[in-house]
């Protein structure tokens, strides 16, 4: 650490004081960071006063205004992005100065918390035991020497230090301003306070006062604190007693520390009439002595966990927003000021409390975790709120410099563990410490909703269970797009047991002209020994079939503009894998006996449907009706379904809202109306331009419209304002995956995926990229991982089966995987899963098996003598796993399906499958 004071106003060094103790040689001051990294907090100071006052500069410890907005210009831009995520930093080129000014549409409440414990029912916080009291008593009160200075806020300067030999006065004049001083504690053990508390000595020494220890003799000796005045010569430390009287023995809270009176006592040595205030005894530990014993082997501080500090942040939320409600201002939160005990949370040390309006009184507040707006505009709802902000980073990270180098910014991300691990969390301290205070959350209760909606996701990824939530500003999502992730098969499901049908014009066994032959094929055996062998083998090429869009042939992208058609043809919205790509997936594992692959088996994977970004867009959740919105209650009675019907309803409201110009605007893009679309949205846009709602629908119009990049940033600015939101992570998913991001689109995915289990397209979603990435195991377990209670569990079996087995090459260890999907097709029979469906799905599985045992049932090498994996069972739905037993199992199946056909030459294709199958016999 470097041996010059952090405090910018100081030109004094450090110097060691015994016992590695390092204190300023002018200021007195100890670091805010000390060499261990422990957490602590600078005085409590003066930020400025009221109008009559003017704004004053006070001690050390106090922020000028002058300072403070420098501060904030140059350092705001390398903490602060309106798109902070690696999604928008990602777009080469892209402008990132979209964000999103969000105003809440409800009204904070100052309901008392229903919790019983910290956590919200989320995290298990350690309970502190409730001391005895006594404990707490100091033996030897008195205020360290680098502690002393002269409460004036004008002056500011150091007092009762030591010359020489002979120590510090603890009372006396300023030598600079003349201003008495006192440091003796007023009250001893024994004292009796008017006639009904009992002091049993002193507690603690603030920025405001002594506090001591009472037993309350008048109701039932329960434990409670006086606070006196550290200084009775100072009108402002006075003015802030009396306010704290004034305010706080109104207010009843489980997370604020109470007032029971106020008192006057007579100090027989001076004989001056000193006020007391009377306040419940909090037994516990600060979050600064919490964090302070968390230790790392090398004996450095431990951050807390994550996990952890949201459950305190979750709780101090709930008390500044009872404090907001009464039109109250906490101004002074940091580690020091909230104790817990046992399984609660609890504000103390009220003294910088005022009143929204209040003009006059001086401002309290502390370096490091005051904004920087209140030296200059005072404080407000918004500053109360940067103030947890800051404490939360204090407590999660080593945060080195926060009261200088960072005293109104966040390090770099990329800098700090916690944040590139939990990016939401990130995002959520970005909006609450945004130097302008109009884009910080807007109520207490807003920020404590997202904050619990962060604390979810940090504990979803952490357990691996999901912590769902009923969103109040999402709808549920609307439907699942996508579900058959692979296009439709155009070969044989077996080709290294399809024998090649009749030469054209022969005649069929019962007369029957046979249709076209396709082309020769060479023979399994010498296409297997070939391989083995390293030799290219020349195969004719099937004719070629019309493919389905996507996949692994040429592929399309809408164009990038609002307006105008497709560009290349492909149908609108569709977009294939493979094309601008910014990552190429990486290749899957080679076999345990490497071979040149035959041309019938490329290692590209199996080929993809075409993702409709078109329809995916428009099944995204839909944002809340505004209940104060004025057609709020005409759009809950709208019966209209039809999108024509809908605009024609929406079109004759006397007065049209916000609400329903968003309400049109969808219905437009329903009915793929995208010229009207995008006007409709450039009207609202000049009226709302950074409401939240509206930057929504700009990112839903151009991912419809096929402007991709405006989207990806329209979403990140809403997942800015609402970090704890799963729907804008699963929008940004959709961004990566059609800009070609597949290593985002696959972690935003897992993100809303993990959390929330109601958002399936996210688990399709995130298989889709996984298969495109050549990792068929995570996409299987993504698509398995679909509960059993969603509609769509069957769908999602069905692709894990075809994730398994689609495109495999034949001599790879394939038991495992074959005896995995056959039981999943015998599983879904009670599923529901209709007869054709289920017979498709068995020719996959049966003509996989059936290329598997024709190259041999290679199979890996078991990892015991006796591996019943390796021993298991010598059947696949029903057929013996031999080449005759499978051909009869594929034979069976065709003449199933050609049973179920609708169409005649549908119907007779499928038999001469069966046929071309069916094993060799003499009748």
């Amino acid at each position: 650490m470097s041996t010059q004071c952090q405090r910018p106003e100081c030109g004094g060094g450090y110097e060691d004081m015994g016992g590695g103790e390092l204190y300023c040689d002018t200021c007195g001051l100890a670091p805010v960071v000390s060499p261990t990294g422990m957490v602590s907090s600078p005085p409590t100071g003066i930020a400025g006063g009221g109008a009559a006052g003017g704004r004053r500069s006070g001690s050390t410890s106090q922020r000028t205004g002058s300072q403070a907005s420098a501060r904030s210009s140059s350092r705001s831009s390398t903490s602060r992005r309106s798109v902070s995520g690696r999604l928008s930093r990602s777009l080469s080129g892209s402008s990132t100065s979209r964000s999103v000014s969000v105003r809440s549409s409800g009204s904070s409440t100052g309901s008392t918390s229903g919790r019983g414990r910290l956590g919200a029912g989320l995290v298990l916080v350690p309970d502190v035991p409730r001391p005895d009291p006594y404990t707490a008593v100091m033996e030897k009160p008195e205020v360290p020497e680098r502690k002393r200075f002269c409460s004036r806020s004008d002056c500011g300067a150091p007092v009762g230090r030591a010359r020489g030999e002979r120590p510090g006065r603890t009372e006396g004049f300023c030598t600079k301003c003349g201003h008495p001083y006192s440091f003796v504690p007023k009250l001893r053990g024994g004292d009796i306070v008017h006639g009904q508390y009992e002091v049993a000595g002193c507690l603690a020494h603030g920025g405001l006062g002594w506090v001591y220890l009472a037993v309350d003799r008048a109701v039932s000796d329960r434990w409670v604190v006086l606070k006196g005045l550290l200084d009775t010569g100072d009108q402002d430390a006075m003015a802030a007693a009396i306010s704290e009287r004034r305010f706080l023995a109104e207010i009843e809270h489980s997370n604020i520390v109470r007032i029971y009176n106020f008192v006057e006592h007579l100090d027989q040595r001076t004989g001056s009439l000193d006020g007391y205030i009377v306040m419940e005894y909090v037994g516990g530990k600060s979050l600064k002595e919490i964090a302070n014993e968390l230790r790392t082997p090398a004996g450095r501080r431990d951050p807390l966990p994550v996990e952890q500090a949201c459950a305190y942040g979750i709780e101090a939320l709930e008390a500044l927003g009872h404090l907001h409600s009464r039109n109250l201002l906490y101004c002074d939160f940091k580690v020091d000021n909230a104790i817990q005990t046992e399984d609660q949370l609890k504000l103390i040390d009220m003294g910088a409390v005022r009143r929204m309006d209040d003009g006059e009184s001086a401002i309290y507040g502390t370096v490091g975790y005051q904004a920087p707006e209140v030296a200059e505009a005072g404080p407000s709802v918004a500053s109360d709120l940067y103030t947890v902000a800051r404490t939360l980073a204090v407590l999660t990270f080593d945060f080195q410099g926060y009261t200088n180098v960072f005293v109104d910014s966040l390090p770099d991300p990329d800098n700090i563990e916690v944040f590139r691990r939990y990016e939401s969390f990130y995002r959520l301290l970005v909006r609450a410490t945004d130097p302008d205070p109009a884009r910080r959350f807007s109520s207490a209760a807003e920020m404590a909703e997202q904050l619990t909606g962060v604390l979810r996701e940090v504990v979803a990824l952490q357990t691996g269970r999901p912590r769902p939530a009923l969103s109040t500003l999402f709808g549920v999502e609307m439907r699942v797009t996508d579900t058959e992730l692979f296009a439709a098969p155009t070969d044989e499901v077996s080709r290294l047991g399809a024998r090649p049908a009749a030469p054209s014009g022969g005649a069929g066994r019962f007369g029957r002209r046979r249709r076209t032959a396709a082309p020769a094929v060479t023979p399994p055996a010498q296409a297997l020994t070939a391989a083995r062998a390293g030799v290219p083998v020349p195969v004719v090429p099937a004719p070629a079939l019309p493919a389905a869009p996507g996949g692994a042939g040429p592929l399309y992208a809408p164009d990038t503009h609002v307006r105008g058609g497709t560009g290349s043809g492909a149908p609108a919205g569709t977009v294939a894998y493979g094309q601008h790509r910014t990552a190429v997936p990486a290749p899957r594992a080679a076999a345990p006996d490497p071979v040149v692959l035959p041309p019938a088996y490329p290692g590209a994977g199996p080929r993809l449907a075409a993702f409709d970004a078109r329809a995916t867009s428009l099944a995204l959740p839909v944002p809340r009706v505004d209940p104060n919105d004025p057609n709020a209650g005409f759009l809950a009675g709208l019966m209209a379904s039809a999108p024509a019907e809908l605009v024609s309803a929406l079109r004759s409201v006397p007065a049209a809202s916000l609400e329903t110009r968003l309400r049109e605007l969808r219905a437009l893009l329903e009915m793929s109306e995208l010229d009207a679309a995008v006007q409709a949205l450039t009207a609202v846009e000049a009226q709302h331009p950074d409401d939240w709602r509206v930057v929504w629908y700009r990112g839903v119009t151009s991912l419809v419209t096929g402007d991709h990049e405006n989207a990806a940033l329209s979403f990140d600015a809403v997942y800015d304002a609402f970090p704890g939101e799963p729907a804008p992570k699963l929008a940004l998913g959709v961004c990566a995956e059609v800009l070609g991001q597949l290593d985002n689109a696959a972690e935003y995915y897992r993100l809303v995926w993990t959390t929330d289990p109601g958002f399936v397209s996210s688990a399709f979603g995130l298989a889709r990229v996984q298969v495109a990435a050549g990792d068929r195991a995570g996409a299987v377990c993504s698509l398995e991982s679909v509960p059993g209670s969603s509609i769509h569990y069957t769908a999602a079996r069905v692709a894990a089966v075809r994730a398994r087995l689609r495109e495999r090459a034949p001599y790879e260890p394939l038991f495992e995987d074959l005896s995995a999907a056959a039981d999943q097709v015998t599983a879904l029979r009670g599923y529901g899963l209709d007869a054709v469906r289920r017979e498709q799905l068995s020719t996959e599985v049966l003509g996989t098996a059936l290329d598997w045992v024709l190259s041999g049932s290679p199979t890996p090498q078991p990892t015991a003598p006796h591996s019943p994996a390796a021993a298991g069972p010598r059947t696949v739905l029903g057929s013996e796993l031999d080449e005759r037993g499978l051909r009869f199992g594929l034979e069976r199946s065709y003449r199933m399906l050609a049973r179920l056909a609708q169409r005649g030459d549908e119907r007779i294709e499928l038999v001469e499958r069966a046929n071309r199958f069916r094993p060799r016999t003499w009748v």
